[in-house]
């Protein structure tokens, strides 16, 4: 399945026997990252292992997989074109044990370079090697901020806040400041700015396509081999795989997304799913372009909103830093400061594909059974019911969730209010297990690893953890919806009538009052419900039943029934 890139690398393969050899984790593809950056090719050798071990831990969507694989091994390519040794190894065993595998065949005489994973439960499974000195860690390079520059930002609060961590790396970094420090325009955030629907125009981008190499199809050819019953569209054309192709990437979302992006950040609309977003983020989480260069390619525009400029490095040095320490600071949320320790599952879990299925999924051993790949489980609110067949693309009658949902099955992506106030929010009134719901964001997303998808789902989307970064759960009814998109417009259900959605939230914050009552961002939304009607509250918590029930049998909300309802309880 790999015969032509194993003839492509072994024409470019140096022949030298090397002398230091680096570890490359899959997340991890960029020769410009110490300490492959400063290593000699002459003397230096790469180990990159493919193992359907990680594929088949979890159902990941098949173009999630392909992108990842076809630029594994595109890497491959570009490191012996640069005078590397690739030692490019496929096998079915865990990472772990073919690395031991390759030190037991090769006996270096160094320990091998490793470079800190990004992911928890990668350093998890290569602790033992690194306590055997078999591995040599090393700080992660790709990151623009530290542990400590992090904590610093967040002095003794006890609860952490992006925003402090945001504006303290604008100042300490010193990215779009004046020089008498004060940020550009006179404010650090213009997200207030960037709120605008979509309403046709302008005009958005043509999006990026590829034709496929001889690489790349021979890695769909295995995907559907291999991984056939897993989830999803694979679309090669799809797919930037090799350096230039993510550098052209890069190229038309500053030409073509920039201009715009700011303002309709927020926006959600059915003819176009990305609207002005620049989808960089899987390369950017697979180090095919490094956080620095796209930082300063956006900070290098010059023609650009102030709007669009600050919300993008926003989302680049503010969420996504920020919710990777988070992660790392609390082992993945399982230890988080001045809470009780959380609970784990033992086995990585598969928000509920094998029921959709009616097959088992069983992921295959590490091998090592302290290493914990479950995650954490951190349930604030107690939400323990299944996650419906309807995220995985049946029908569930709302036109949001079922057009958001079809359109991660078709291409592994949607752009962030998709993620948090549609699939989220949606998750969160269902009473949706928050790891059934972060285990589908980690299978589903091709932009998703355990570093981003488990604080963005249990801290931001389901309030899982409550107040430790997040100060209230990010829930609303039908009214935002139908504000930043046209998708009530092109639903059976009624945003007024006969939309559940509303009903839900008032159900949600009915059912989670002595819970959520106390929170004093929510005082004004709790005292909205004291006023409503005892006989509207009990139609919200049917609506809720309805829902829920009819979901979990995998069938269709009707307007007929959710009227039914409201004239039986009226």
């Amino acid at each position: 399945m790999a015969s032509h890139f194993l003839q492509r690398l072994s024409k470019l393969n140096p022949q030298h026997v090397p002398k230091q050899w680096y570890y490359i984790a899959y997340d991890q593809l960029s020769l410009d990252l110490s300490p492959i950056k400063d290593a000699n090719p002459d003397t230096s050798g790469i180990i990159l292992i493919e193992t359907t071990s990680k594929g088949r831990r979890r159902p990941y969507h098949k173009q999630k997989l392909a992108i990842l694989l076809t630029n594994m091994r595109h890497f491959a390519l570009e490191a012996a074109d640069k005078g590397f040794h690739v030692h490019y190894i496929f096998t079915h065993a865990p990472y772990a044990k073919a690395l031991t595998s390759f030190c037991d065949t090769h006996t270096p005489e160094r320990p091998i370079i490793l470079m800190r994973p990004a992911e928890y439960e990668l350093r998890q499974e290569l602790r033992p090697l690194v306590e055997q000195n078999l591995l040599k860690g090393v700080s992660h390079s790709g990151w623009l901020t530290s542990r400590k520059l992090f904590l610093k930002s967040q002095g003794r609060r006890k609860s952490w806040l992006m925003d402090a961590f945001y504006k303290h790396v604008r100042k300490q970094l010193n990215i779009m400041m004046t020089p008498d420090g004060k940020p550009q325009g006179g404010q650090f955030s213009y997200d207030k700015d960037n709120r605008k629907p979509w309403h046709g125009s302008p005009q958005p981008p043509e999006k990026l396509q590829f034709e496929p190499d001889t690489i790349t199809t021979e890695v769909v050819e295995l995907i559907h081999k291999s991984f056939n019953n897993h989830p999803g569209t694979l679309t090669p054309e799809d797919l930037p795989a090799s350096r230039k192709d993510a550098l052209a990437m890069l190229d038309w979302a500053l030409q073509e997304c920039m201009t715009h992006f700011g303002p309709y950040e927020d926006a959600m609309h059915s003819s176009s799913r990305r609207l002005f977003h620049t989808t960089l983020s899987p390369l950017i989480n697979l180090h095919r372009l490094t956080p620095s260069e796209v930082l300063h390619a956006v900070l290098d525009l010059d023609d650009i909103p102030i709007q669009s400029k600050e919300g993008f490095v926003r989302q680049l040095i503010g969420w996504r830093e920020f919710m990777f320490h988070v992660h790392d600071c609390t082992d993945g949320l399982r230890r988080c400061p001045d809470r009780e320790e959380s609970p784990c599952t033992s086995t990585p879990g598969d928000a509920q594909w094998s029921a959709y299925n009616n097959q088992q999924w069983t992921a295959p051993q590490t091998q090592q059974p302290d290493v914990d790949l479950g995650g954490a489980s951190p349930n604030l609110l107690e939400a323990h019911n299944p996650l419906p067949a309807a995220f995985w693309g049946d029908e569930s009658g709302m036109f949001c969730l079922d057009h958001v949902v079809q359109g991660v099955m078709n291409t592994s992506w949607s752009h962030h209010i998709e993620r948090l106030m549609i699939l989220g929010n949606l998750a969160s009134l269902l009473d949706i297990s928050p790891r059934d719901t972060t285990d589908w964001f980690w299978t589903a997303f091709i932009d998703a690893y355990d570093w981003v998808v488990e604080p963005n789902v249990l801290g931001m989307a389901t309030f899982a953890v409550g107040d430790l970064f997040t100060t209230k759960p990010y829930v609303s009814g039908s009214n935002y919806i139908n504000k930043m998109s046209d998708y009530c417009s092109q639903c059976e259900l009624d945003p007024k009538t006969t939309c559940p959605v509303t009903h839900l939230y008032w159900a949600f914050l009915d059912r989670h009052k002595p819970t959520l009552e106390d929170n004093r961002r929510m005082g004004l939304v709790y005292n909205l419900l004291g006023k409503r009607d005892p006989q509207q509250i009990d139609i919200d918590h049917a609506i809720f039943e309805y829902v829920t029930s009819t979901l979990a049998n995998g069938d269709r909300i009707t307007s007929s029934e959710l009227s039914k309802l409201q004239e039986t309880h009226a």
